[in-house]
This record gives structure tokens, sequence and C-alpha cells, in this order.
């Protein structure tokens, strides 16, 4: 992973307007206090700078039977982008993920999702579908580091 003035180059590019699809196998994200996903991009600060991020944004939505999806609200047009609800504003913060169970949202960085949002209790899919509407080459569109779940059962 990368640093919030640098990004990572070990990230899976989607592509512009592609999308991808994960599971969690057998288990399921539950709705618990707050935040219940993280997902990662690899955006960074250019020159350092919080106010002025690299981003390429994904929109997210859940589902828990990979047909019927629930779309998280996402307006990258807002004047402050960290609030817009889209993936890829925030950059990772250094922490180990092995040593993190549970994930501590407010210690990991990336873009937080909340079921409750939805009205959901439970999901088992997470899509992540790019919002860019131009660019070329392999690395073009959101660039997915990683989902976590906050709220994962046994």
């Amino acid at each position: 992973p990368g640093s919030p003035n640098s990004g990572s180059m070990d990230v899976l590019s989607l592509g512009v307007g592609g999308e991808i699809v994960l599971g969690f196998g057998d288990r399921i994200v539950e709705n618990g206090a707050g935040v219940d996903l993280v997902v990662w991009e690899n955006p960074f600060f250019q020159n350092g700078d919080p106010d002025n991020p690299f981003a390429e944004l994904g929109e997210v939505s859940v589902s828990m039977d990979g047909e019927e999806w629930h779309v998280f609200s996402c307006d990258p047009t807002l004047s402050n982008p960290y609030d817009s609800g889209c993936a890829g504003w925030r950059p990772r913060k250094d922490f180990d993920p092995c040593a993190m169970i549970p994930i501590e949202p407010e210690s990991v960085g990336g873009d937080a999702f909340d079921l409750a949002d939805l009205g959901l209790e439970e999901i088992r899919y997470v899509r992540i579908r790019d919002l860019a509407e131009e660019g070329e080459g392999t690395s073009a569109g959101f660039d997915l580091d990683a989902v976590g779940a906050v709220y994962l059962s046994p």
C-alpha cells in the first residue's frame, strides 16, 4: 500500500466505466454501530496537500443475493468531495490489516460506508463501478486496493 502522498501500485484497475463484484463467501457483512465497510482506492495528496487529492472515483452498491442492488448515494460534483458518498477520495492510512481485526474505521483511512444509510441489516456482495468518462491505458479509472468488512459474521 502507498502513503497518502504517493498512492499504491498494488491495485486492480477497473478501467473507464468498469466494475467489479466482490463476495464474502459464506460470511455476511452485518449492520453494526457506525461504519460497516471500508473501500480503499489509491488516491494521494498532490504535493502533500489534503485539499488537492488525486482521485479516481467509484460508486459503491451492495447486495445480499447478487441480483438486487442497493446503491450508496454518490455525487462527485459536490464542492466538498470528501462528503460526496463516492469511493476513492480518502487515502489509506498506515496499518497492518492482519493485526487489526476487527478493522477500526477511524484508523485505516479509505472511504467508509454504513449499511444503515440504505436501511439494510446484512449483505454478502459489494459492487464498485468506475465513474470516469475518459482516460486511456490499463491504469485508467478506479484502482481498487481493497474492501474491508468491519462487522463480518463468523
